[in-house]
């Protein structure tokens, strides 16, 4: 079971929710990248998320159990927040959640080839 929550004395954020509470079997999903993507990223992202939707399927899990989700930008600066939330509003659409678990933001030098712009990885709890 997870309960997500904003507790008072900390900011709301529409995405994302503080802090996660969980009880159960922990699920890690490695760094997911966009392999086939365009260099865009928006769309870099929303793929990057489906796969950690993916992974969580393919072990009885859903963004519903997840408690933590790290996501690494190449390059980051604070204009690139409209493409960020554009790409996770397409995956929550199109996997029919909302990624709500807490987030941390890392801006980063590179990734693993010159072409990913972004990186994924996640946590989640079930029972």
């Amino acid at each position: 079971m997870i309960t997500l929550v904003n507790p008072e004395g900390l900011p709301e954020i529409d995405i994302y929710r503080q802090v996660a509470v969980a009880s159960g079997r922990t699920v890690y999903v490695a760094g997911q990248v966009a392999w086939d993507a365009e260099p865009d990223l928006a769309k870099q992202v929303e793929q990057a998320y489906l796969n950690v939707h993916t992974a969580l399927q393919g072990v009885g899990a859903s963004f519903a159990d997840l408690v933590r989700v790290r996501v690494y930008v190449v390059g980051w600066t604070p204009d690139m927040m409209p493409q960020l939330l554009e790409g996770i509003a397409g995956a929550a659409e199109k996997a029919g959640v909302k990624p709500v678990a807490p987030a941390t933001l890392i801006g980063v030098a590179a990734l693993d080839v010159p072409e990913h712009l972004v990186e994924v990885e996640a946590t989640a709890v079930i029972d």
